[in-house]
């Protein structure tokens, strides 16, 4: 089913509202998918579009957004070349949102639709970023419930951004704090803990959610790894971002001075006890550790360099400027 173009008044090139909704073999989905959206963000009477991203579909899902969207004029399709992942494919639409504020959810009818208008209300209560929490998940309870909690409670000890639901899709975004971030990997998940890094206020509102109606689920417990590896990155990056140096320099002056001192001890044995050396395995450790100090202090100085590199290429700030007042002429 195709519903018909809505008024062309609510088209304009700066919007209300962005939807985006990343797709990956969800051919059944769609039709009723983009009937509901498009039904919430019209009761809602703010100025909207529609973006579905296409992540290289097999099932014939681009050719049916492709004939939607030639047929309407709130969605836009965006067509990648191959299957990314979900993160490429999120960035992608964030990167053609035209919309103030930007809503994202899973293109499998999972999450309600009509939730958008719960997210976007909130963000207005003064937030740059709220997050659904599938309080009553229809998901299988061993291969996703659990794992999930256990990789919720884990990000939100690392991060320090406590939220119940880091999974959850259907978020609504400020332009504006999304512009300032660059996804890359899979980091999708983390971005309210990416967010937080810029300084980002951030809530979370209860929201529906429905077991899957068509076809079958892209995730398993494979993900948990890199779930982790990628939490190290964030850590980093909300650690140690603008100083790197402080994560590796430690390390190395320790490496270095314990180094030192094994040295000066077997010089000691050698030149006033008059004993042997060679045969002793504290040589060899002094040896390593001294290199692996000189290594690691190595290491901390080109991150820093490339940190500056990184922010100076891009004029990209250290910090972030929420409110400008009064000075006006």
């Amino acid at each position: 089913m195709v519903l018909s173009s809505p008024p062309m008044t609510q088209i304009s090139s700066i919007c209300d509202l962005s939807v985006v909704v990343p797709i990956y073999n969800e051919y059944e989905s769609i039709p009723l998918l983009v009937e509901k959206i498009t039904g919430v963000a019209q009761s809602m009477d703010v100025a909207y579009e529609l973006i579905c991203v296409d992540d290289g579909s097999t099932d014939g899902s681009a050719k049916l957004l492709k004939k939607m969207a030639r047929e309407r004029h709130d969605l836009r399709v965006i067509l990648l070349r191959r299957n990314y992942g979900q993160t490429p494919a999120m960035a992608a639409g964030f990167n053609y949102a035209r919309g103030r504020v930007i809503v994202t959810l899973d293109g499998d009818l999972q999450n309600e639709p009509a939730d958008i208008a719960t997210v976007y209300s909130k963000l207005h209560e003064g937030y740059d970023l709220v997050s659904g929490w599938r309080k009553e998940r229809q998901d299988n309870a061993v291969t996703r419930l659990l794992p999930s909690k256990i990789a919720n409670w884990l990000i939100a000890r690392v991060t320090g951004v406590r939220l119940h639901d880091y999974g959850c899709s259907l978020k609504a975004y400020s332009a504006d704090v999304v512009k300032d971030m660059n996804l890359y990997g899979e980091l999708h998940r983390f971005l309210p803990a990416l967010a937080y890094i810029e300084g980002a206020r951030i809530s979370e509102v209860p929201v529906r959610h429905h077991a899957r109606q068509f076809g079958q689920s892209k995730y398993g417990l494979g993900r948990t790894f890199r779930v982790v590896l990628d939490l190290l990155t964030i850590y980093f990056m909300k650690t140690f971002l603008t100083r790197p140096m402080h994560v590796f320099g430690p390390f190395g002056a320790i490496s270095v001075l314990a180094g030192l001192g094994l040295s000066i001890y077997l010089a000691f044995i050698k030149f006033i006890l008059n004993a042997e050396i060679g045969n002793r395995p504290l040589l060899l450790l002094a040896i390593v550790l001294f290199i692996s100090g000189i290594q690691l202090l190595s290491v901390g100085l080109l991150a820093e360099l490339m940190m500056r590199t990184y922010h100076e290429s891009q004029q990209r700030p250290i910090y972030r400027v929420r409110e400008v007042v009064g000075g006006k002429v």
